[in-house]
C-alpha cells in the first residue's frame, strides 16, 4: 500500500522511462474503460471518475478533484471530457493530456459513428430503451454518492454550506449555469476576505463573453458541405460552448437545421437520441452528424473539430490551478465556483432521477444500487452491467 502510495506521488517528469509507459498505458487502461460504461451524461461521469481516479486509485485528493472540476465549469467545452484531460495533464503531463482525453472519446466516438453508418443506410435508429431502463437508476445512484463524497470536501464552512443551498435554488430557478458559478464564487470570495483591506484582486480573468457568444456558421449548402466545413463548424461550436453537452442541441437546432439546411428537423432527432443512449460525451453527437455530411471524413472532422479546443484550454489552464488555490482571493473564489458546482449536480440528480424512477422496479434498482455504492463500495462498472442486464431481464420477460 505505502509502495503505491509513493508511486502516486511521483511526479510524471521525475519517473524512468519504463515508469512513464506504465503509467501512460495505465492511463490508457482506465479512461479506455470509463468511456466505454459512461452513460448518463457529465454528472454520472465526474461521479465515475471521483469512484476510480479519487477513492480506488489515489491518484489524486478529493480536493484537487474538486479543484480541476470547478475551473472546468469556467472554460468552453463539454465538462467531464476536460476533466478526463485534466486528470491525464497531472498524472503524465501533455502525453497523459493526450492519452486520457483520446481514450475517453474514443469507445463512444466508434460507438456512434457505427450507428451513423447503420442509420445511413436504414434511415433508422435502434431500440434500446430497454438498456436505459435498467442503467438509469443505477446511475442515479452513482451520481448521488459522488456528490455526498466531493459535497463533504467542497462544503466546509458556513459560507460554503449557504453558497451550496443557494446553488441548488438558482439551479431550479433556471438561473444560466455560468452566472451562477460566477456570482457564487464573487460572493464566498468577499465573504472569506471581507476583512482585508489590501488590493482587490484586479486580474481576475474569467472567460465570460463566451457565455452569451453566437456561434458562427459555416456558409455551405446539403449538396456542397465537405470534411472541412464540418470541421470548421464544429471547431467554433467546441470552442465556444458552455455548459453540458445538452446545451450543444439548441445550438445544432438554430445552424444546422434553421440557418444551413444541413439536416432535417428528423435527422437531428435521431442524432439526439443517439446521444442518449451511447456512453460518454454526449459531444460525440458531432461524430453522427459529421457522418451524415461528409461520410467517414465527416466523422473523424467533426469529433476533432468539437474536441480540439478542450485539449487547447486544459493545456492553457492547468498550470494555473495551484496558483489560483495559492491565494486567499482566487482560493475563495474557487472554494466558490465548487461548491456551485456540486450544487449543479444535485439539481441535476433529482432532475434525472425524476425521469429514471418511472416504476417500483426502477426504485428497487436505484436503492440497491445505492446500498452497493455507499455500504459495500462495489465499483461502478459492475453497477452499470447489473443495470443493463435488470433492462434487459425487464425487456426479455414484458414481451
Amino acid at each position: 500500500m505505502c509502495r503505491v502510495e509513493t508511486e502516486n506521488s511521483v511526479a510524471y517528469a521525475d519517473l524512468n522511462p519504463l515508469q512513464k509507459r506504465q503509467r501512460l498505458f495505465e492511463l490508457a487502461a482506465v479512461f479506455l474503460r470509463l468511456g466505454t460504461i459512461a452513460f448518463g451524461g457529465p454528472a454520472a461521469h465526474i461521479a465515475m471518475m471521483d469512484d476510480e481516479v479519487v477513492k480506488r486509485r489515489q491518484w489524486m485528493s478529493r480536493e484537487t478533484l474538486l479543484d480541476l472540476l470547478g475551473v472546468t465549469n469556467l472554460i468552453p467545452g463539454p465538462n467531464s471530457t476536460e476533466l478526463a484531460i485534466h486528470i491525464g495533464y497531472e498524472r503524465g503531463g501533455w502525453k497523459g493530456l493526450f492519452v486520457a482525453g483520446t481514450c475517453f472519446i474514443l469507445p463512444a466516438m466508434l460507438i456512434v459513428w457505427i450507428l451513423a453508418a447503420i442509420y445511413d443506410r436504414y434511415q433508422t435508429v435502434p431500440q434500446v430503451e430497454w438498456l436505459l431502463y435498467g442503467i438509469k437508476p443505477v446511475i442515479i445512484a452513482i451520481v448521488l454518492q459522488a456528490v455526498w463524497q466531493l459535497g463533504k470536501k467542497a462544503a466546509k464552512d458556513v459560507p460554503t454550506i449557504i453558497a451550496g443551498i443557494v446553488a441548488i435554488a438558482a439551479y431550479f430557478a433556471g438561473l444560466n449555469e455560468i452566472l451562477l458559478l460566477v456570482i457564487v464564487g464573487i460572493a464566498v470570495m468577499l465573504v472569506k476576505n471581507w476583512q482585508r483591506r489590501g488590493n482587490f484582486l484586479g486580474a481576475l480573468i474569467l472567460p465570460l463573453s463566451g457565455t452569451f457568444a453566437q456561434v458562427g456558421t459555416v456558409a455551405a449548402t446539403t449538396d456542397s458541405v465537405t470534411w472541412v466545413n464540418v470541421f470548421l463548424f464544429f471547431l467554433k461550436i467546441g470552442s465556444v460552448l458552455y455548459g453540458s453537452g445538452y446545451v450543444l442541441l439548441a445550438f445544432l437546432q438554430r445552424d444546422l437545421v434553421e440557418n444551413n439546411n444541413w439536416l432535417t428537423s428528423q435527422q437531428l432527432l435521431d442524432a439526439i437520441a443517439i446521444g442518449q443512449f451511447t456512453p460518454g460525451p454526449v459531444f460525440t453527437t458531432a461524430t453522427f452528424i459529421g457522418y451524415l455530411l461528409a461520410g467517414n471524413a465527416g466523422a473523424i472532422a467533426g469529433t476533432i473539430g468539437i474536441f480540439l479546443p478542450a485539449f487547447v484550454f486544459v493545456w492553457l489552464v492547468n498550470p494555473w490551478v495551484p496558483k489560483i488555490r495559492s491565494s486567499p482571493w482566487t482560493s475563495g473564489f474557487l472554494d466558490g465556483v465548487n461548491v456551485a458546482s456540486l450544487g449543479l449536480m444535485a439539481g441535476v440528480t433529482w432532475t434525472l432521477g425524476r425521469a429514471a424512477l418511472i416504476d417500483w422496479l426502477t426504485v428497487i434498482v436505484a436503492i440497491a444500487s445505492a446500498i452497493a455504492v455507499f455500504r459495500f463500495k462495489v465499483n461502478s462498472a459492475w453497477l452499470v452491467l447489473a443495470g443493463a442486464i435488470v433492462g434487459f431481464l425487464f425487456q426479455f420477460f414484458k414481451v
